[in-house]
């Protein structure tokens, strides 16, 4: 796949949008949730903590409202589900950290950042259940409207951790 550099402004008028995706997407193009741990881990050191839970809330966001937790744990964002759970802490959204908290320990207590390792664990898991996540997929989609509310206020109550102005590789496919 061939990139190309595109500038990505997110000023003080985006954050104040209630958009949190588009306040993140240097982030969405900079992070690999597919290539490890380790780059993940690499990546991420570029960008501030209040980033980096929100990316990882709108991973986990997508996923869930895409195939449930099933899916969430058995792609590769499934890398993202500690950062998702402290980022549910920092901005207060209580509900959900019980929700991926109890997720965490339906797939054994940790959920490795391994994604065939993960996958394991949650074959491991289905052993003993036929419906492991459809309770808490039921309790997310009913918290999400609280959920983005809180946000976008802990977005704007950091705006200095958002702010970012830079060239980022993206797919051609995207330009």
């Amino acid at each position: 796949m061939e990139y190309s550099k595109k500038l990505f402004v997110v000023d003080e008028k985006l954050i104040n949008s209630n958009d949190p995706q588009a306040v993140i997407d240097p982030v969405w193009w900079s992070v690999s949730i597919y290539d490890g741990e380790e780059i993940y881990e690499e990546a991420l050191k570029h960008f501030t903590v209040p980033q980096r839970h929100v990316f990882a809330i709108q991973w986990y966001s997508a996923e869930v409202n895409n195939g449930g937790h099933d899916q969430f744990y058995t792609n590769p964002t499934g890398i993202v589900w500690e950062d998702a759970l402290k980022g549910f802490e920092a901005i207060g959204a209580f509900e959900n950290v019980n929700i991926v908290k109890e997720s965490a320990i339906r797939m054994g207590g940790y959920p490795s950042k391994n994604q065939d390792e993960r996958n394991d664990q949650l074959e491991q898991a289905y052993v003993n259940s036929d419906d492991l996540f459809g309770d808490l997929d039921d309790l997310y989609y009913k918290s999400e409207s609280d959920m983005y509310t809180l946000l976008n206020a802990y977005i704007i109550a950091n705006t200095k951790d958002f702010l970012f102005s830079k060239e980022v590789n993206i797919p051609n496919i995207l330009l």
